[in-house]
């Protein structure tokens, strides 16, 4: 029984959410304690919001670099706490300040993440301020400054927690972020593993579809452990222990370009070895390697053995299939048998980094271990990125153009028919507006879902339950709850919080009162909020579609050139081909979420759109997986004589992505490319007759399927080109903006 214990807790510690819920358990644990010491409960409230507004406010630091954001952060609250004290009994003034403040605060997102993530809480804290104001009669009172101090305590004591917790246990973000990584590599793998299954009829589209989108979770995953690991290492290079985590990251990066790979069309491969074992075990083998990627995440978690016999056993069945198809010397197979071997030579690759990803510390260091800081490095480039942004083309700007008008509706709504309790509209609509149109009608869904089963359990749980003590002991397991449930399960979240409103609000008044406004106002806010996204300044995500397909080819431009610049110089893994190859990925997973955001929007935003804009998806992410294979063979230079020869065809390739990306982006007609891609093709298939008896020639071959793709690559474009004019000139005549 101890050991099972053990392992449980050891298990629930690695959860991700864990550790938040219980920062916040021991912030609200605290607030409580206090309130029970001074004999007033009335502290409860003012202390909670503090908490959840800090908590909300929370970024991803070193304890030093949290210390910073928690100064930064208490002044930005103080500063808007202030400011709503002092204009609330003025509602013009009070407007304009909502406003302006709201606009400035979006905006200053531009800058970063960190930034976006303080001035979102300061909204929130800025609205708590009006709820707390309100329940205390509406009017601030000279002595009521003791309310805003109160909240100012409460973000101040979850910031103290959050800081000393960032010193005592600094790496376990760390090793979670990873762990998160090898998982989702894992699925991508897994995924990837039912392209080999040797079936006729099967939906290949839709599997290559599915690729796109997991890529997109695995960029994700990469960008996200990345940024832990920088912001731990500013400062402290010399650091053992984070230094093996920057080494299980760059293998992490190695594994997706590897698995990434696409070295032969596998349609035809399934045709010529359709009566053979030899795709079953590649398939086999990609899965394996799938399962060993989350076996390795979950050992760098909980630092247990990581195993991965069945995947170096499955590595060697696949060799033997090969040599067994190898010794029949069938003539048909003969140029098949070349990129076959490839595939091995790069799975073989895989199996290797798998093995060093559980050791890294048994490699070499990498030769450039920088990361790229995409944060700005001084006042003047932080104020750049804001100036670039001041445009009606940036979705940044709209949003902060949108929410401001939609926050003084609903302050406008609320000075007009004077509801009860009526700042919970503004909190309504500041939660549920967002930047497009699918994710607010996400969240506006689920916020009313939730806010109706919150009610519903509150109800009951103040009915059941009069005594003070296990209301607010409900209403500090609610509000742990809405943190562990927020990212993945916001109606639940929703609920909780509700839940916590509810009890917490009892203990003061008759929260039974606050039930029926609460419903009411959260409709309205939702309502404001949907309809600020659909009529001002709307963002349908359709309408940049050409744009971030051009995008997309010129980021796989880049990483094509910086390929032929390692072709021709060396292989060296240096920040400038990581970032190349990032940028590619990123690119292809912006593509991937801006089309999953279509689907949501209303019929006639999305006609023709999505089909179109998938199909161009499915194509850019191929030859992403051809550029892959390519730079993933980049050991091989120097053992080829000819590849100097072929560094032209490779920058014409660039090239023509580079115009057809220009046309994209100006929506221009892609018929003048023709020529220049028939020669492009024609120029590779016309191979010296001195490699006829040669291998397998990765940069050759990688080439031509680069050259072959293009044409139904600018077919699709030319497809996005024409759906992107028809959907402008709809938008001039009905004047949607």
């Amino acid at each position: 029984m101890p050991t099972s214990l053990s392992l449980s807790l050891r298990r629930l510690w690695t959860l991700d959410k864990f550790a938040y819920s219980l920062r916040v358990f021991l912030a609200f644990s605290g607030a409580l304690l206090l309130s029970w010491a001074l004999a007033d409960i009335t502290l409860v409230i003012p202390l909670f919001l503090g908490i959840i507004a800090s908590a909300l406010s929370e970024t991803d630091d070193s304890w030093q670099g949290r210390l910073q954001a928690l100064a930064v952060t208490l002044v930005c609250f103080a500063a808007a706490a202030l400011v709503v004290r002092w204009l609330f009994p003025w509602p013009w003034l009070f407007a304009l300040g909502l406003g302006v403040a709201t606009f400035v605060l979006i905006m200053l997102g531009a800058v970063g993440q960190r930034y976006a993530t303080i001035a979102s809480g300061t909204l929130i804290l800025s609205i708590y301020t009006m709820i707390n104001i309100e329940h205390h009669g509406g009017v601030p009172q000279a002595g009521d400054w003791e309310q805003t101090l109160l909240i100012l305590s409460g973000a101040a004591w979850y910031g103290v927690i959050s800081v000393i917790w960032c010193a005592l246990f600094s790496r376990q973000p760390v090793k979670q972020s990873m762990a998160q990584l090898y998982r989702e590599l894992g699925r991508y793998l897994m995924l990837k593993a039912t392209l080999f299954e040797p079936l006729r009829g099967v939906d290949i589209e839709a599997r290559r579809l599915a690729l796109a989108r997991q890529n997109g979770r695995v960029v994700t995953a990469l960008n996200q452990a990345k940024e832990m690991i920088f912001r731990r290492l500013e400062g402290q290079r010399g650091e053992g222990k984070l230094n093996r985590y920057l080494r299980i990251y760059f293998i992490a990066q190695e594994i997706h370009e590897r698995a990434s790979s696409t070295h032969y069309p596998y349609a035809r491969l399934t045709e010529a070895f359709f009566h053979h074992d030899v795709l079953f075990r590649c398939q086999r083998l990609l899965d394996q390697q799938g399962q060993a990627c989350k076996r390795l995440g979950k050992a760098l978690l909980l630092n247990r053995p990581f195993e991965h016999d069945q995947s170096e056993q499955a590595l060697a069945d696949l060799r033997a299939s090969i040599d067994h198809l190898r010794a029949m010397h069938n003539p048909a197979w003969r140029e098949l048998m070349y990129p076959l071997n490839a595939l091995a030579d790069n799975l073989a690759t895989l199996e290797e980094r798998l093995a060093t990803g559980y050791n890294p510390d048994a490699g070499d260091d990498p030769s450039d271990a920088a990361l790229f800081d995409r944060s700005p490095e001084s006042v003047k480039e932080a104020w750049t990125r804001v100036r670039l942004n001041l445009t009606v083309g940036s979705p940044t700007f709209r949003h902060a153009i949108r929410l401001p008008m939609a926050l003084l509706a609903g302050y406008g709504l609320l000075q007009l028919i004077h509801p009860t309790q009526g700042f919970w509209i503004l909190l309504t609509t500041l939660f549920v507006c967002r930047p497009n149109f699918a994710a607010t009608r996400r969240f506006m869904t689920q916020r009313i879902a939730g806010t109706v089963l919150g009610l519903l359990v509150g109800w009951a749980s103040i009915t059941l339950f009069p005594s003070a003590l296990l209301q607010i002991l409900i209403a500090v397991i609610a509000g742990v709850t809405f943190f562990a449930t927020r990212e993945k399960h916001y109606v639940i979240a929703t609920a909780a919080i509700t839940l916590l409103v509810l009890c917490s609000f009892n203990q003061v008044g008759d929260g039974f009162d606050l039930i029926w406004p609460r419903l009411f106002d959260t409709l309205l806010g939702a309502l404001i909020a949907g309809a600020a996204v659909f009529f001002i300044l709307p963002d349908w995500q359709g309408r940049r579609l050409h744009r971030e397909a051009a995008n997309a080819l010129g980021a796989n431009r880049r990483y094509l050139e910086e390929i032929l610049h390692q072709y021709a110089s060396g292989k060296q893994d240096d920040l400038a081909y990581r970032l190349a190859r990032r940028n590619a990925h990123n690119a292809d997973a912006a593509l991937s979420t801006l089309l999953a955001n279509v689907l949501q929007e209303p019929e006639p935003y999305r006609r023709r759109v999505a089909d179109d804009g998938f199909r161009f998806l499915v194509l850019s992410h191929t030859l992403l997986s051809y550029l892959s294979a390519l730079g993933s063979h980049r050991h091989r230079l120097g053992e080829e004589a000819h590849d100097a020869r072929l560094l032209p065809e490779g920058q014409r390739i660039a090239d023509y992505l580079a115009m057809l990306a220009d046309h994209l982006t100006r929506r221009v007609p892609t018929a003048g490319l023709e020529e220049a891609r028939e020669t492009l093709v024609a120029r590779l298939e016309g191979k010296p007759p001195e490699w006829e008896e040669e291998g397998y020639r990765p940069m050759h071959t990688q080439l031509l399927l680069i050259a072959q793709q293009l044409g139904a690559l600018t077919e699709a474009a030319e497809r996005l080109i024409a759906v992107s004019d028809d959907r402008h000139e709809t938008a001039a005549t009905v004047g949607t903006g």
